[in-house]
């Protein structure tokens, strides 16, 4: 039941991604990199920061200790954000196609960026990743209005509608 869950989430995470992403495309590349009001980071840096994080817990979840995050210097273009994402979806999918329901309780020991050492059960992990990019898309939606641009519904409630999974009565 809980992997059918995560399964779910995930592709409720992907779909959400590629709305934002959808809603980014029409940026100038000045727009993607430029401060939408003083003080707050670029729609870039939200980006890059979301598709970084989701490609080092991919990458944690496989064995490694990713010991730095991505940055502009690594994806200097949107397309190139784009593919760290569509390569972590699609990482995640294969991942958790290969869990079974105990594997989902084991607790996984991993060190974060700083080299700290931390173990949480693998559920809380998977749980943890959605959450995070679900976050930071309020954020770059909050940013690309400060900039004039619409961003998309992208709750969980509007994804399962979409899936037929209920109606609007």
């Amino acid at each position: 039941m809980m992997k059918d869950d995560l399964i779910s989430f995930y592709a409720f995470n992907r779909w959400a991604t590629a709305l934002v992403l959808k809603a980014i495309r029409p940026l100038s590349a000045e727009q993607y990199a430029q401060e939408p009001a003083p003080g707050w980071s670029p729609v870039r840096d939200t980006v890059i920061h979301v598709a970084g994080a989701t490609q080092i817990w991919l990458n944690r979840l496989q064995g490694a200790n990713p010991a730095r995050r991505l940055s502009v210097e690594d994806l200097p273009t949107f397309d190139d954000a784009v593919r760290v994402f569509e390569q972590a979806h699609d990482g995640f999918d294969q991942f958790l196609a290969g869990l079974s329901a105990e594997q989902l309780q084991e607790v996984v020991a991993y060190r974060n960026i700083q080299g700290d050492p931390f173990q949480l059960p693998l559920w809380v992990l998977l749980r943890h990743v959605v959450n995070h990019a679900t976050y930071h898309r309020g954020q770059i939606a909050s940013k690309l209005k400060l900039l004039g641009f619409p961003c998309p519904d992208t709750d969980l409630v509007f994804w399962a509608l979409e899936q037929g999974q209920g109606e609007k009565s």
